[in-house]
């Protein structure tokens, strides 16, 4: 059979995806280093204060490209929307059966967008993603005072005996400090999912990168490359070619 290409993944998709990609990287490896802080000696201040607040900047990057997707989920070409990405749909039962038993025989179904697994793995990365930029930005005010809440969690720490604007991050006399207990305890099962996530997420991007790479080798090796070029070749008709 002919080898036919088809236009699947559009640009604003494929940017979205390579950004997130460096963005979570760089995360997670500054993430580690900062969780290895004290076993590496790395002291509170400046060098915890200049890490964290490069991984806040970072996290911006990603929290505005996140959104952006989320977004663009709303008005996106066919791959790229919502009912393209989450579990469900006219038949998603009998073709997820399906894919799964393909998928270990070795001749699963070719999908041109996300196949029913793929969709039900993504949707779950998608949530940790979430999760994960939305607790972020609220420990990057706890911890280094930075934006959105880092001028109320500034105010909070004040109290009423000290000055909002002389609030530093390690900086114990700058801050009341029974004010400052209870910004920590109110941080404190924030900084467990945030970490907790943290790690979920590497797994499933562990689980990502092993999928894609094995799917590469029985696709015919444009499952990558496609998240380059936006477009994929196969010799059989996609099971989803009709809207």
């Amino acid at each position: 059979m002919a080898l036919t290409e088809y236009r699947v993944w559009d640009r604003p998709q494929r940017v979205f995806h390579w950004v997130n990609f460096a963005a979570v990287v760089t995360l997670a490896s500054v993430g580690a280093v900062i969780l290895a802080g004290d076993a590496l000696g790395i002291p509170k201040d400046p060098g915890m204060v200049m890490l964290k607040t490069a991984h806040v900047y970072v996290g911006y990057v990603f929290a505005l490209n996140l959104t952006w997707r989320l977004v663009w989920a709303f008005f996106g070409g066919r791959f790229s929307h919502w009912r393209a990405l989450l579990p469900g749909g006219r038949n998603f039962g009998r073709r997820l059966s399906e894919f799964v038993r393909g998928f270990i025989r070795g001749r699963a179904p070719f999908y041109l967008g996300h196949n029913p697994l793929a969709r039900i793995f993504l949707s779950a990365l998608v949530l940790l993603l979430v999760v994960q930029g939305t607790t972020g930005l609220v420990l990057a005010g706890t911890d280094v005072y930075m934006p959105p809440f880092g001028g109320a969690i500034r105010e909070w720490v004040a109290g009423e005996t000290h000055d909002p604007a002389l609030v530093r991050p390690y900086a114990a006399e700058s801050v009341d400090p029974d004010a400052y207990a209870e910004m920590r305890a109110f941080r404190a099962p924030i900084v467990r999912i945030h970490e907790y996530s943290f790690y979920l997420l590497i797994a499933l991007i562990v689980l990502h990168v092993a999928a894609a790479v094995v799917s590469e080798f029985r696709e015919g090796g444009t499952v990558i490359s496609a998240m380059f070029t936006g477009r994929k070749v196969h010799e059989h008709e996609p099971v989803d070619l009709e809207p």
